[in-house]
């Protein structure tokens, strides 16, 4: 039988994985929503749809064997897991609640790093030997990486598209590109499923690990990604409406044909990342993306402050949860 801290630390996993969805629901249905593709409702149905049907395709489950590996396995215990999820979802919570799309994989990473080195601390030995440093800065990298490929990405497909249609009436080209959208913001889903809930994956293997339920991080039990698909969709179907409103509408007008591109955009770039592992941010990518689209009309059609205040919230992201992840694992252990 599991341990009651094992079977809260999986509830709390799978809780942040729910709270991903609803909080990333904007990622995958912003631009279809906000150029009137679908409705709200419906838009949301189309992506957790998506986000499942990611559990037959991706198998190798090489980003939760990042996630993983983020804390050495010395320092890794329920106390550790259980301090980063409150602070992951603590994080989480906060961002969505002022409409702030900041990225949940790196709250969890963050989360889990900072309590695994209070851990450490406790221990007396040096906080930063707690941390994987090759898979800290791979992520870290992509902070920079992610957006820069993802808008990268969106002007040459925005480009191609547009003297691919360049001889095509107005009319007849958005009606496709409006049945297009539905394509690219399923790709979107889908490579956003397979990204996202790959993390709290990773995260409930290392607390079996932990709790002795299974030998090494190379056997996943297959009831963790059956689970975390289906959290991350219950999620994406509550919605998150306060972030759809900056992703959609805030940094850019975004039309049907914009729309297509930024979330074909967004959807290679995250394949790429799961292709190679790297726990990549989907609110990061589209952002990106759409800042792409943007750049292509012209330079001014990007609102800057917006995308200024954004980056922001990605570069406090991993630090102040990391704070959190500490400051509770102190609590957990001293306290409780």
């Amino acid at each position: 039988m599991m341990s009651t801290l094992l079977v809260v630390v999986i509830v709390l996993a799978i809780a942040f994985d729910y709270i991903n969805g609803f909080h990333d629901a904007a990622n995958s249905i912003a631009t279809v929503v906000s150029t009137k593709v679908l409705t709200p409702a419906m838009a949301v149905l189309w992506a957790a749809i998506f986000n499942f049907a990611a559990y037959f395709y991706f198998t190798d489950h090489k980003v939760a064997n990042t996630i993983a590996k983020t804390v050495l396995e010395e320092y890794i215990t329920l106390e550790v897991i259980f301090a980063g999820l409150l602070a992951a979802i603590g994080w989480n919570l906060f961002t969505w609640y002022y409409g702030v799309p900041s990225s949940s994989s790196h709250t969890l990473i963050g989360g889990f790093a900072g309590s695994g080195m209070a851990y450490a601390f406790i221990l007396g030995a040096d906080p930063i030997h707690a941390i994987n440093i090759d898979a800290t800065l791979k992520i870290i990298a992509f902070i920079v990486l992610a957006p820069i490929i993802g808008m990268t990405i969106s002007v040459i497909i925005t480009l191609l598209v547009i003297n691919l249609a360049k001889n095509s009436r107005p009319s007849v080209a958005e009606k496709w590109f409006k049945i297009l959208q539905l394509v690219s913001s399923a790709a979107l889903s889908f490579a956003h499923g397979g990204n996202d809930a790959q993390k709290v994956m990773g995260i409930i293997l290392v607390a079996m690990v932990a709790g002795g339920y299974v030998p090494t991080t190379e056997h996943m039990p297959e009831w963790i990604p059956l689970t975390c698909y289906a959290a991350i969709a219950a999620g994406t179907m509550s919605g998150g409406w306060k972030i759809v409103k900056t992703m959609g509408t805030k940094i850019t007008k975004v039309t049907p044909l914009e729309g297509v591109c930024a979330e074909s955009a967004g959807a290679v770039t995250l394949g790429i990342t799961e292709h190679f592992g790297i726990p990549a941010s989907t609110t990061h990518t589209i952002t990106g993306a759409i800042i792409g689209v943007g750049v292509v009309k012209r330079v001014s059609a990007v609102r800057w402050g917006v995308t200024i205040s954004l980056l922001w919230a990605w570069i406090l992201t991993i630090p102040v949860s990391a704070l959190l992840g500490g400051l509770s694992l102190l609590v957990v252990h001293y306290l409780l």
